[in-house]
Formats: C-alpha cells, structure tokens, sequence
C-alpha cells in the first residue's frame, strides 16, 4: 500500500493574510503546484483522498479529486497544529492507496521520524511536495521523496 503524504501547495505569506488562516488560498503558484500533483499521482489512483480542513490543503486535492473523481475528505487529525502521530495513525489503518495532505508542522514531524529511523535520507517538505510512503502491515518501510 502506498501513502502519499503531501505538503498543501503555495498559499502566500501568512502575515500578509488578513482573514482567518484556515480560509487562506492557494496562489496562482499553488494552484499550478495542485495540478502538476494531480497529472502525478493520478495514474497511481488513490482509493481516498483526506485533507485538513484548511482551505489551502483542500484546494491542493481538488484537482487529484477531480481527476479521479472522488470526493475530498476533511480529516481534522491533519490540521495545522495536530500531533503527527494522529497523521501517522491514519496511515498505518489505511488498507488502500491513500492521499493525504497537511501542513509543514504535520509532514515535518512524521518525516523527521522517518529520518530518524534511516527511511529517508534527506528530511524535506517543500510547499506542494510529496512522500510515497510504502506501508506493510501498518508499518512504514520505505518512503520516496516527489518534488513539488
């Protein structure tokens, strides 16, 4: 089973954003980024496709959704601010190809731990990147890095 575990697309500065930050939106950049990833990983056809509630991780996979014609679901267990271990969760009882799209505290801690137990080589997330995350019996055993 593979995860992909996404970082949301380019959404602009957070400090210049004069709503909440949960409504804040992909740029014309982020948008581009969202598209590229579809053409990507819609070949490889994702069973589910989860996002935190922010409205820049759900315009990420709205493409992909698009593409393959499933809905975008939100997860609150991805949202900015949640413990990684709650992504990580998600991963492990997924019994299907899944996408899911976070934020950079999410996808920085659960790529971190991969560093630290040598699945990956380099720890990186870069705005509208990717981790295929190879998943056995709930367990992550590798991972490769998609760049944005």
């Amino acid at each position: 089973m593979i995860a992909y575990l996404v970082r949301h697309a380019h959404a602009g500065d957070r400090e210049r954003w004069e709503g909440p930050d949960q409504d804040r939106p992909l740029t014309d950049k982020g948008r581009r980024q969202a598209e590229r990833l579809a053409q990507r990983l819609a070949p490889s056809r994702p069973a589910r496709l989860l996002s935190s509630p922010y409205l820049r991780c759900r315009q990420t996979l709205e493409p992909l959704g698009l593409a393959l014609a499933l809905p975008v679901l939100d997860e609150p267990d991805l949202a900015e601010g949640r413990p990684p271990d709650l992504a990580l969760e998600l991963i492990r009882q997924a019994t299907a190809d899944i996408a899911l799209c976070s934020h950079g505290d999410v996808i920085g801690g659960i790529v971190e731990n991969l560093w630290r137990r040598r699945l990956v080589r380099a720890p990186r997330w870069e705005k509208g990147s990717t981790w295929a995350l190879e998943v056995h019996a709930g367990e992550i055993v590798g991972a490769t890095y998609i760049e944005p």
